[in-house]
């Protein structure tokens, strides 16, 4: 079965690539060799085009028409070399400690997590231990300059710190997997590097911590095999990491962008896409032309973010579940490493109580404000939501949830199953403990 896959998206890249050539001579033939003449095309040269081909060039001739939506590429001094020389610390569990019972160290851990295949992806191996060291519960990386997340923000130290625990780094192991596959194609032109998506519950650090892990380890990738690195949010505001002269040029609008990456297509320069998708933003859908770039899209399970995209290209899911109660702990004791241990131990305490209440998702335990704004909002969704409702969301498999704009996705998680073959699949749970515990009481039940 996964040959067949293979041969299908080898297939599917040949044909693709076909139909591109085969409209680039038609519109040459019509004299269509701009956009501003494809503009004035008749309707049928438009017509005669693939649709994959029409909705690029109408795109990115309506960027033409409108200036002002974007600017001259910049150079953002300094970036690069703060991303690629992140310093890395880690923080280790130690049964016998004071406070938290964590300890942080300096360096990257000597082993940090094993995985075994499961299907065409991994799971992280709990048969095999740590022998000897300390067991690592999380890697820290900091870039003195932040992380792309951050820069479109003035300066903040809490967003220099990217967390790095088994399911981070679970993702990106999945990642350079397919770049081996990728680059042991052994020169096959018809070669499409696999898509991969990445969903998780809103709030765990999509963007801000898997997002810049990813980019972090493909800048340490052999720059002979992937000499470039783009992380878009959205397609409006976008970092292209050229790694043969180590620098990083930040595109503002989306068809300085799409001109970027057309004339990478022509120069045959292999690069990977990271692409987070924004609530304003485009969908995925407009960088299916460039099937030449590995390419992730980071995304909410909020389908309409990448519904089409996914399905033209066939890519394969990454599901990233919640980072765990000691996860949490880990980020706590390296966040107060510099405390008392009772000081540690009263900041874990009150955390630990947030978790309870709105589950294990940093975007909410870790800013009071936050906190206090999403515990109401838990508590409104839960009012407006009815027992014929609950029946259906709040038992696994309640995937339609995220297909709605229905409010009471706020009140559950996104949780990582297998389905058919092994895929990735997502289902829904309670967001926390405590939520999982009234539910049923509000749904006319009681536990026995």
């Amino acid at each position: 079965m996964q040959a067949s896959d293979r041969y299908k998206r080898m297939e599917r890249a040949v044909r693709d690539e076909m139909d591109m050539e085969e409209d680039a001579d038609k519109l040459h033939k019509n004299g269509v060799d701009n956009l501003l003449k494809w503009l004035v095309a008749t309707a049928e040269v438009k017509a005669s085009v693939h649709g994959a081909t029409k909705r690029f060039l109408d795109a990115a001739a309506e960027e033409a028409r409108n200036p002002k939506k974007s600017s001259a590429p910049r150079y953002l001094e300094g970036c690069y070399e703060s991303v690629y020389n992140a310093r890395w610390h880690r923080v280790v569990e130690v049964p016998d400690g004071e406070g938290t019972g964590m300890e942080v160290h300096e360096g990257k851990p000597p082993q940090s997590w094993t995985y075994r295949a499961v299907g065409d992806s991994l799971e992280k191996d709990d048969g095999v231990g740590q022998s000897g060291a300390p067991r690592s519960r999380l890697m820290v990386l900091t870039s003195d300059k932040g992380w792309p997340y951050s820069w479109k923000w003035k300066e903040n130290n809490s967003t220099r710190d990217c967390y790095v625990n088994c399911e981070v780094e679970r993702v990106w192991q999945i990642v350079s997997g397919d770049l081996t596959e990728w680059f042991s194609s052994h020169g096959e032109t018809d070669f499409t590097p696999k898509r991969r998506l990445l969903i998780g519950t809103p709030g765990i650090g999509k963007s801000l911590v898997a997002g810049s892990y990813l980019l972090y380890q493909l800048l340490q990738y052999d720059v002979e095999k992937l000499p470039a690195v783009a992380y878009s949010f959205g397609g409006n505001t976008t970092y292209v990491f050229d790694k043969t002269i180590k620098t990083v040029t930040r595109y503002l609008g989306r068809g300085a962008f799409e001109e970027f990456l057309y004339d990478l297509r022509h120069l045959k320069m292999k690069g990977y896409v990271i692409y987070d998708v924004t609530e304003k933003g485009r969908p995925a859908s407009c960088f299916a032309f460039f099937d030449k770039w590995g390419m992730i899209v980071v995304s909410s399970p909020k389908v309409s973010n990448y519904d089409n995209w996914e399905k033209h290209v066939r890519a394969d899911r990454i599901i990233m579940n919640c980072p765990d109660e000691m996860d949490v702990k880990a980020m706590c004791a390296w966040m107060k490493r510099d405390e008392t241990a009772e000081k540690k131990t009263e900041y874990w305490r009150m955390v630990k109580e947030r978790i309870e209440k709105v589950g294990p998702i940093p975007r909410y335990i870790f800013d009071a404000n936050k906190f206090i704004a999403h515990s109401a909002a838990i508590e409104d969704a839960l009012d407006g939501i009815n027992s014929r409702d609950g029946e259906k969301h709040f038992t696994h498999g309640g995937v339609r949830l995220w297909y709605s704009e229905d409010p009471s996705q706020k009140l559950v998680r996104v949780v990582r199953a297998r389905g058919e073959l092994d895929a990735e699949v997502f289902l829904n749970a309670p967001i926390s403990v405590c939520l999982g515990r009234r539910i049923p009481h509000y749904f006319g039940k009681r536990d026995e």
